[in-house]
């Protein structure tokens, strides 16, 4: 396949893909030269881009997936470590965000306005 029909399957754009090859998240397994240098991706692609959007969509860095590709497979309990991990991340953003979410709830009951200044009642 051409970098176009890839790009259009895993609905992502053609710069996110090179940029992928480029820092090593697609990997010389996914890509075969053809005589006049172009690249012609292999149809394990697809599945293999989607599991990278899903591990960026569940809050997974770049990093985070280049270092889980780097080790080129991992056990099943080190797959549930990382997950857990992920997991509490998540969590813990949730919890400071329902903190914040309260704190604007406490801000709206103190009927605090800024007609008269920042924070003057």
């Amino acid at each position: 396949m051409k970098i176009s029909e890839v790009a259009k399957l895993v609905d992502l754009p053609i710069s996110t893909i090179r940029y992928y090859e480029k820092i090593g998240i697609i990997t010389d397994d996914y890509i075969l030269r053809e005589q006049n240098n172009y690249r012609n991706y292999s149809s394990e692609i697809i599945h293999y881009l989607a599991v990278v959007k899903n591990c960026l969509a569940v809050g997974f860095s770049i990093n985070d997936i280049k270092s889980m590709i780097s080790k080129n497979g991992m056990s099943k309990d080190e797959q549930t470590r990382i997950i857990k991990e992920k997991i509490v991340e998540i969590e813990d953003a949730q919890k400071k965000l329902e903190e914040s979410k309260q704190n604007l709830y406490g801000i709206l009951e103190l009927d605090i306005t800024c007609e008269d200044g920042f924070g003057k009642y």
